[in-house]
């Protein structure tokens, strides 16, 4: 099940014309690429197409395997078969690596209406609401166990600056979003980016998935950029009982994190952050 995207290129060198202080000059930038990803699934004998997202190429799998996760079609790893990129042959061949089959083992029996309203996903944020909180608990997931994990405000201070040295694709580019998990001590365990925030949190989860992590039980999950609803119930989805942004939460993910007893961190920059769910768990 070895996912061989990792060695596509996250990002790709384009002419530009810079201008600097009334000059303009000739120079090559490096640039995110973004590309199509569509995801099929197939059960019981039947294939079917259930998402499309623009994402930055690499992790493919575990973007394939943290979305269907968070969504709820995968409950386990167990439920897994294989993932695969498409070699139809009637398939131009650089487009079979935009397409991802994933089979389910035989008596996996998914629920795939809960994908209708992902059919087309952006690379920014999904289809958002109180209806979408309402079906995380229809799903069963239960509030995030953990009041025991706590962290220190010091090592949360120190996470952005660990968050930033590892993103080799966005220091090249300064186009990529990125999500890490940190141990409560603060020790960067993983990493993915992607140009749209929510795929990062998938690929993230799907590392966890893949490699038998689930739950991130006493982990602290940084995301870059702000954090909306989908970040946050994917974190309760992977059980994450710490989630903090480099900018502001929205009001359903404040709403999100207090439902499913997540503490939620925002503007975690500098020397300040501000806490807007579950105090609790910082000393």
């Amino acid at each position: 099940m070895g996912d061989s995207s990792t060695t596509a290129r996250s990002a790709s060198s384009t002419s530009i014309v810079a201008y600097d202080d009334g000059r303009r000059e000739p120079r090559f930038d490096d640039v995110a690429n973004e590309e199509p990803l569509q995801l099929r699934l197939a059960t019981r004998g039947e294939t079917r197409d259930v998402a499309i997202t623009m994402r930055t190429p690499g992790n493919d799998f575990e973007l394939a395997a943290g979305f269907l996760f968070s969504e709820g079609i995968l409950r386990s790893r167990s439920d897994l078969d294989s993932v695969s990129y498409c070699i139809d042959r009637h398939i131009d061949a650089e487009q079979r690596f935009n397409i991802v089959n994933v089979q389910l083992r035989g008596d996996a029996a998914p629920a795939l209406q809960r994908l209708e309203r992902h059919f087309a996903i952006g690379s920014a944020c999904g289809v958002c609401g109180k209806a979408q909180l309402d079906d995380l608990k229809l799903r069963g997931i239960s509030r995030v166990e953990g009041d025991d994990a706590t962290v220190s405000a010091e090592t949360l201070l120190a996470l952005p600056e660990r968050l930033q040295k590892g993103q080799r694709g966005f220091a090249f580019t300064g186009g990529l979003h990125a999500g890490a998990l940190f141990d409560v001590s603060g020790t960067l365990e993983a990493i993915r980016e992607d140009v749209g925030r929510h795929n990062a949190m998938d690929k993230l989860i799907g590392w966890g998935l893949l490699n038998d992590r689930l739950p991130f039980s006493n982990r602290v999950v940084l995301v870059s950029g702000r954090s909306s609803f989908e970040i946050v119930q994917k974190a309760a989805a992977a059980g994450v009982p710490i989630v903090c942004s480099v900018s502001a939460p929205s009001s359903l993910a404040i709403e999100t994190a207090q439902a499913f007893n997540i503490t939620l961190v925002g503007f975690l920059r500098g020397r300040r952050f501000n806490i807007y769910a579950g105090a609790g768990r910082i000393v």
